[in-house]
């Protein structure tokens, strides 16, 4: 009996312990999962604030000097949401010139202009204090073509020589890079080539077509 009440007492024992253990397992579930439940909602609310944070656009107006598809690569990054996943809620608006998007820019029009880069150097001579700063380079040519109304099998700068040709506005990046090769090959601008200059950017192709 003695050693069946000690074996007795033994197990009461025993199963007093297992209990307590459960007890502690079943404490230690619960804290666990209260905390992650807590983790959890920490992770979602972070989530949901990282995710309003993304949401928060910085407006930015940018005007562009003309809309070719020299710029296709801007485009592309409009359409497909990039600017967007860098945080800016871009509108692009067209100047139909460099002086034109200057104004637009120092007027407080544009928060961006893209043109020449003649024209941030003509603002600064201005002594314009609020003065352009050119700060990112976007094309490495100049998008110019020469286009007649007969075809020629073979061509030289020098068949130019008397001829008219529309050009660009005066001052601008198109004719400076127009009279930069007449002057290369030999050709004196205004002497050996007329060039129209009074014909608006936008309308020279219109111009031309129109037989100008």
């Amino acid at each position: 009996m003695n050693n069946f009440s000690l074996n007795n007492s033994l197990v009461k024992s025993k199963l007093k312990t297992g209990l307590l253990h459960l007890v502690i397992l079943a404490f230690s579930i619960l804290i666990c999962s209260l905390i992650g439940c807590s983790s959890s909602k920490n992770n979602s609310h972070s989530t949901a604030s990282s995710t309003e944070n993304n949401k928060e656009l910085t407006p930015v107006t940018l005007n562009e000097v003309a809309h070719s598809i020299f710029y296709a690569p801007q485009y592309t990054a409009i359409e497909l949401g990039y600017f967007e996943e860098e945080g800016i809620l871009l509108t692009l608006d067209t100047g139909f010139g460099a002086d034109k998007t200057m104004t637009a820019l120092i007027s407080g029009n544009a928060d961006i202009g893209f043109m020449g880069s003649e024209a941030s150097i003509y603002t600064y001579k201005e002594g314009n204090e609020d003065f352009a700063i050119n700060f990112a380079q976007l094309t490495q040519r100049a998008g110019n073509f020469l286009v007649s109304r007969e075809q020629y099998d073979s061509f030289s700068w020098s068949q130019l020589k008397g001829s008219t040709v529309i050009g660009g506005r005066k001052g601008g990046m198109p004719e400076m890079v127009f009279e930069y090769i007449l002057k290369k090959n030999g050709l004196t601008p205004q002497k050996d080539v007329t060039i129209i200059q009074n014909i608006d950017f936008g309308s020279t192709a219109a111009a031309f077509s129109s037989d100008t």
